[in-house]
Parts: structure tokens; C-alpha cells; sequence
């Protein structure tokens, strides 16, 4: 099966983002490429509905047969990314989209699934988004092999850049060293650069052997997050209402016992 080049985006709110991956989309097209773009908004925890917006902001990228644009829910995993965006991935590849473009929902703690998935990682940033300890914290410094500093028409875009060379120097040395691009999407400006930077890092993957081995570990860990779901969702169905091992719970008040009884009952199941 013919396999795209994933590129994850991902950074705070408000850091153009969206915009950025619109200018990329309407670069890689006047190469004539095929483009997909996966954006991934997280889902209410009350309704299970997500907004969904990142398709009203590339508008113009709509009525073009060579660019698919799709916005899916999380679906409650914190990684901001669902099983199916990995299964939708696999499907544009064969397609023939390549790259397939991921847009997460943001940084944190929760938010570094994207790294797992894409075969690069950009990290945007933006002037006045906060301190380089917070970005430590974020755990950026690991995630990132690009970094773009968005927005590098207003003020202090240069202290930012000059922030992340300084913690990029205290990192462990490695084979690749993220490069620090500086873009103002709104204008269009600096998306040949990061365009050559992703080309850089995806050159190195296949010049080292590290892309066949991320590919093996992505299969590996997508395996083991399908079993865990259906496991999960065959837990669900064992402790319906009304049913006994339901009942024993509320009696006994502790998981433990009535979930190993769940974990025998599937080794038992054909």
C-alpha cells in the first residue's frame, strides 16, 4: 500500500496554526502535489460535539481535487488525535495524498500523541507566547523537529528564536538539530523555507534508517492503543445496567476484583 509523508502541526492556541497550513497547502499545490490536511479538534465532554472550524478557514483550497481537507473530533483521547484520523491517514496515502498535513489541537502534556504519529513535528510558536521555562514544561524541546516562530511581523519574533537556539543548546546531542524557521503566514512569507526545512528532516529519516524503524514502532503502538479500546468498550458491556458483575460493584465498591473477573472472561471469549 502507498504510504504518505505525515507532517504534524501542532502549538498553543492562537499561533496561526491553521493559517500556516493553509499557506503550506497553497505551496505544495503550485508544485502541483496532491494535499490532505487532518485537523483534529477536541470533542465537548457534555455533548461529544466539536466545533470543527479549521475547513471554514481554507475556504479557498475548497473546489480543488488535489487537496482533501477533513476536520475530525478527538474523541476524548488526549492526545488530540482519534484511532480513525490514523485509519483516515493509511486511507489518503493509498489515494495517492502525499503529504498528508495533521493539525492538532494545541501543546501540553496531553498534547505530544502528535509526535507518535507524524513523520515530522513542527512546533509553532508565536512572539509573546510565553516563557522558555513553560516551553520546557510543554515538553517541546523533545517533540519538535522543526520549530516556526509564526507571526514574524510583530515585535519580538527574534527574542523567541533567540530563546529556542539557547535551550536547543542546552539539549542532548543528536544527529538532527531542529532548525528555527521564522514565517508570517498571514503574508505569505517564509513558507518556502519551512517547506525546505520539512524536506531536510525527511531526507535525514530515510538517509539513517530512522523512517522504517518510526513506521515499525507506529504500527506497534496503533495495535496495542485498537486493543485497548476494545477492551475498553467490551468492559463497558460487561458492567451494563443490570448486570451482575454491575451489581457485585456496587456492593463491594472496588474495581479491582470485578475488573481482573472482566480480563478472565475475555482470555476465556473465542
Amino acid at each position: 500500500m502507498r504510504k504518505a509523508y505525515v507532517v504534524g502541526f501542532t502549538g498553543a492556541p492562537g499561533t496561526g496554526k491553521s493559517t500556516l497550513v493553509d499557506a503550506l497547502v497553497a505551496h505544495l499545490r503550485k508544485q502541483d502535489r496532491s494535499v490532505a490536511v487532518i485537523a483534529t479538534d477536541p470533542n465537548s465532554p457534555f455533548t461529544g460535539g466539536a466545533i470543527l472550524g479549521d475547513r471554514i478557514r481554507m475556504q479557498r483550497h475548497a473546489l480543488d481535487a488535489k487537496v482533501f481537507i477533513r476536520s475530525m473530533g478527538a474523541r476524548g483521547h488526549l492526545g488530540g488525535l482519534s484511532l480513525a484520523a490514523r485509519e483516515a491517514i493509511r486511507l489518503l496515502g493509498a489515494f495517492g495524498f502525499d503529504p498528508v498535513i495533521l493539525e492538532t489541537v494545541g501543546v501540553g502534556q496531553s498534547e505530544l500523541e502528535v509526535a507518535a504519529v507524524a513523520d515530522t513535528t513542527v512546533v509553532v510558536l508565536t512572539p509573546n507566547l510565553g516563557d522558555g521555562v513553560q516551553m520546557i514544561k510543554a515538553g517541546i524541546l523533545e517533540i519538535a523537529d522543526v520549530f516556526v516562530v509564526n507571526k514574524a511581523d510583530l515585535e519580538g519574533h527574534q527574542r523567541v528564536a533567540i530563546e529556542l537556539r539557547s535551550m536547543l543548546s542546552l539539549a542532548p546531542k543528536s544527529a538532527w538539530k531542529p532548525p528555527i524557521v521564522a514565517t508570517s503566514a498571514a503574508r505569505q512569507e517564509g513558507i518556502d523555507e519551512l517547506w525546505a526545512a520539512i524536506e531536510s528532516h525527511r531526507k535525514h529519516l530515510e538517509s539513517t534508517g530512522k523512517a522504517a524503524a518510526q513506521a515499525e514502532q507506529r504500527l506497534k503502538d496503533e495495535t496495542a492503543e485498537v486493543a485497548a479500546e476494545i477492551a475498553r468498550e467490551r468492559a463497558r458491556q460487561a458492567l451494563a445496567d443490570g448486570s451482575k458483575l454491575s451489581e457485585r460493584l456496587r456492593e463491594d465498591g472496588t474495581p479491582y476484583d470485578v475488573a481482573d473477573e472482566i480480563l478472565r472472561i475475555m482470555g476465556q471469549e473465542p
